[in-house]
C-alpha cells in the first residue's frame, strides 16, 4: 500500500469504514436490484437468440480456427510430423486439441483464442490441466503446448510465435 494512503488512513481510521458503507450501500440499494430486475425480464427466446447468435457461431469459428492453426500452418511448418485430432476423451478430459507424432512418440496440442491470454492479463494453467499435461507427458513421451490463436480476416495465426521453436527442440528430443 503507498505511504500516502497509509498516512490518511492513520488520520483519519473511519475512512475505511465510511467507504465500506457506501460500498455496501451501492450493492444493496443499486446493483442487485438492477441485476435483479434484468434477470426477471430474460425470456426462454432470449436464451434461443444467445445459443442461436452467440454460442452456436463461436464454438464453430473456434472449431474451425483449430483445424486452420493445425492443417494450414503447423502441418506446413513441420512436415516430419503426424497431426491427428486427439479422441473425444483426451480432449475434453486431457484438455489435448491435437497430438503431434513423431516416431512412436506425440507431444500435445492445446489451441485457444488469443483472448484467452489477454483475460487479466496471462492465461494460467489450472491445476487440474497441469496434471492432465503431465499425465500425457507420461504416457505419450512428449510435452504439451499451449497455442494462442487469432483470426484475422479469414486468415488465422498463431500470437505466440515463441512456442514454435519450443515445439521444434520437442520435435528434435523424440526423434
Amino acid at each position: 500500500m503507498d505511504i500516502l494512503i497509509q498516512d490518511i488512513i492513520a488520520q483519519n481510521p473511519k475512512i475505511v469504514e465510511e467507504l465500506g458503507e457506501r460500498l455496501y450501500e451501492k450493492i444493496t440499494e443499486v446493483v442487485i436490484p438492477e441485476l435483479t430486475e434484468a434477470f426477471n425480464q430474460i425470456t426462454k427466446q432470449d436464451c434461443y437468440d444467445y445459443v442461436y447468435e452467440v454460442t452456436l457461431p463461436r464454438t464453430f469459428d473456434g472449431f474451425l480456427t483449430e483445424k486452420s492453426v493445425i492443417n494450414d500452418f503447423l502441418a506446413k511448418k513441420f512436415p516430419d510430423v503426424v497431426f491427428e485430432e486427439s479422441d473425444s476423451d483426451l480432449d475434453h478430459s486431457g484438455d489435448i486439441d491435437y497430438i503431434g507424432k513423431v516416431g512412436g512418440k506425440a507431444f500435445g496440442i492445446q489451441i485457444k483464442p488469443v483472448t484467452a491470454n489477454s483475460n487479466f492479463g496471462n492465461y494460467n494453467l489450472s491445476e487440474r490441466m497441469q496434471a492432465n499435461f503431465q499425465q500425457f507427458e507420461e504416457n505419450y513421451g512428449g510435452k504439451v503446448f499451449i497455442l494462442f490463436s487469432s483470426k484475422v480476416g479469414n486468415k488465422k495465426e498463431v500470437k505466440n510465435k515463441d512456442v514454435l521453436d519450443e515445439i521444434a527442440a520437442e520435435i528434435a528430443r523424440l526423434k
